[in-house]
């Protein structure tokens, strides 16, 4: 993970989870040019975003699958 204010992503297109309700606050996600995913906060649109790797998104996204961060 790395934070990048050097990529532009004021083209990109961010989403939300379609399980966010459209008046709650949460993270949006937009694929970037070069294999890259954003991730910030919906509350601060303009400020910085945290940008992974492909690879490491894909990771995250099938732990979360498979419930590696359930809590006991």
């Amino acid at each position: 993970m790395t934070l990048k204010r050097d990529i532009d992503h004021s083209g990109a297109r961010w989403f939300k989870s379609t399980r966010s309700s459209a008046t709650r606050d949460c993270v949006e996600v937009a694929f970037l040019s070069s294999d890259l995913v954003g991730v910030r906060d919906s509350k601060n649109p303009d400020g910085p975003a945290l940008v992974f790797s492909g690879g490491a998104w894909d990771a995250f996204a099938a732990a979360i699958t498979d419930g590696e961060f359930r809590r006991s």
